[in-house]
């Protein structure tokens, strides 16, 4: 598999989700955000091979919108 790698500036979440349709994961990808379950959004993502600093990204958003869902 080919990492994913993206600037903050330019996140947007669509590689993110293009890898993890890649593994057949979107609802338990969805799942684990609507829950704020961040182990298994990492996990997801490390098992789709989205790179560390995109999967940092991705928790910090979840981590900012906490509560705003």
């Amino acid at each position: 598999m080919q990492e994913v790698y993206m600037d903050e500036s330019d996140f947007e979440g669509t590689l993110v989700l293009e890898k993890i349709a890649e593994i057949n994961k979107i609802d338990e990808f969805f799942e684990a955000l609507d829950s704020d379950d961040f182990d298994q959004a990492r996990a997801l993502m490390r098992r789709a091979g989205v790179d560390g600093e995109t999967i940092m990204m991705v928790l910090r958003k979840m981590r900012a919108a906490d509560g705003e869902h």
